[in-house]
């Protein structure tokens, strides 16, 4: 009996996916449970593991289609179970577990090979390590179509090529390595092509290579860009102020090494600003709600999103409930969502809802900038680099490390006089950050 794989249903947010690779190739054995495919949505990525054991009997859509839930993308034959095959590690009782989005490995079932972009020599696996591949009948390894494409542009021996891809078949990338081997590292990325020869009058110059690469944007990156565009729906403003850091570094480097013994962390600069932003946004509201409507949601809790630039794209997990949470309960709650997102094993409970959103540009070194609203939320707090400059301090010119602070604010919520008060509010509490324990 034919079992179909169906995509199945990823959350109420999320209605498309996109097939990023195969896990098993058709004819493969599959468990109960083991992961057979793997699909990208536009906040992470879905293993879809076998219902029933038996052997992939086909595969209906190839690597970078996208699909929705309910949609049949292969079929398992239970009754034909074939001698266990190598492949992922079996999620024993869940034919679905998630991972945060990002670049899928390459990984083509014989149906649907496709091209990635070209690696680095250094990224390659040593030749050593390289099973031998499998030849076919006239004594060459299998070349995808691209591959073959190449081999017959620049006149390789294909018997000379060494396939890394599934099956041992040559790709694209493998071929660009021989040629830079052979010490011609612009051939391939410049082929010869009819509409580019030069007439037989044309003086024998060689044409100058420009390179280009077409990459296809991932659905995180597609969500971005619309997300990106819905702020244009917001009548956006940005107020900025300045913040002397000194009691905050002070203070942390007092209790440093207590913390880290008694609890394994010790708060961090953005760990401050969450504890002082929910501060503000209980003196104003409004700062802390969204439209729907005609009508304005005032939201009496405070879960705050941490904008994280993860490899993939950025992530906004969110710290929920920050205001019942002590400073290094917020500090773990940060360190935690950046270790998984760098692992992409965020998952679609830690990127959903938030009221109010962080953005720290000064871990990237970015002195000053207007951050964009996530909507529907009405504001956005962005952080900056602490530098050492002269200020005015208590009647004297000093050197203090200070940092810009920007808040960005949906100006048909928020009024300016409220913006300005509440960047003040965060001042006051990070100069002098012993009133966060009593606001706690």
């Amino acid at each position: 009996m034919t079992i179909d794989i169906v995509v199945p249903t990823l959350s109420e947010s999320v209605l498309q996916a996109r097939i990023a690779r195969w896990l098993k190739r058709a004819g493969a054995a599959v468990q109960v449970g083991e992961a057979v495919a793997e699909l990208e949505t536009e906040k992470v990525n879905f293993e879809v593991g076998a219902e029933v054991a038996g052997t992939l009997a086909r595969i209906d859509r190839r690597e970078g289609e996208d699909v929705r839930p309910g949609d049949v993308i292969g079929a398992i034959d239970e009754t034909a179970v074939a001698p266990a095959a190598a492949g992922p590690a079996a999620v024993a009782g869940h034919a679905v577990t998630e991972r945060a989005s990002g670049a899928a490995a390459e990984s083509h079932p014989p149906e649907a090979p496709s091209e990635r972009a070209a690696s680095s020599d250094r990224e390659r696996p040593a030749a050593a390590a390289t099973p031998t591949p499998p030849v076919s009948q006239s004594g060459k390894p299998p070349l995808t179509p691209i591959a073959r494409r190449l081999v017959a542009e620049h006149g390789i021996d294909a018997a000379a090529l060494v396939g890394t891809g599934p099956g041992g078949r040559v790709t694209k990338e493998d071929v660009e390595h021989y040629l830079r081997q052979q010490g011609a590292p612009e051939a391939v990325r410049a082929p010869s092509h009819p509409a580019t020869q030069m007439s037989p009058e044309a003086p024998a110059v060689p044409a100058a290579v420009r390179p280009e690469e077409r990459v296809r944007m991932s659905l995180r990156r597609l969500t971005i860009a619309r997300r990106l565009l819905e702020v244009r729906e917001a009548a956006t403003l940005t107020t900025f102020n300045e913040v002397d850091m000194g009691a905050v570094m002070e203070m942390r480097a007092r209790h440093k090494a207590a913390l880290e013994e008694r609890y394994g962390a010790s708060p961090g600069i953005v760990a401050f600003f969450v504890r002082a932003a929910v501060a503000a946004l209980k003196a104003f509201p409004n700062i802390n709600a969204e439209i729907q409507g005609d009508e304005i949601v005032l939201k009496h809790y405070y879960d705050i999103g941490i904008a994280i630039g993860a490899r993939e794209g950025l992530v906004v997990p969110v710290v929920r409930d920050a205001d019942r949470r002590s400073l290094v309960e917020v500090e773990r709650a940060i360190r935690d969502f950046a270790a998984r997102a760098e692992q992409r094993t965020l998952s679609l409970d830690d990127l959903r809802g938030g009221t109010f959103t962080i953005t720290n540009g000064g871990v990237f070194g970015s002195l000053m900038s207007t951050p964009l609203l996530n909507p529907p939320q009405a504001a956005i707090l962005g952080l900056h680099r602490i530098t050492e400059r002269p200020v005015a301090h208590q009647g004297a010119v000093v050197v203090r490390p200070m940092m810009y602070v920007a808040l960005t604010y949906d100006h048909r919520l928020v009024d300016g006089r409220e913006a300005v008060q509440f960047l003040a509010r965060i001042r006051a509490l990070i100069e002098d950050p012993e009133q966060l324990l009593l606001e706690g």
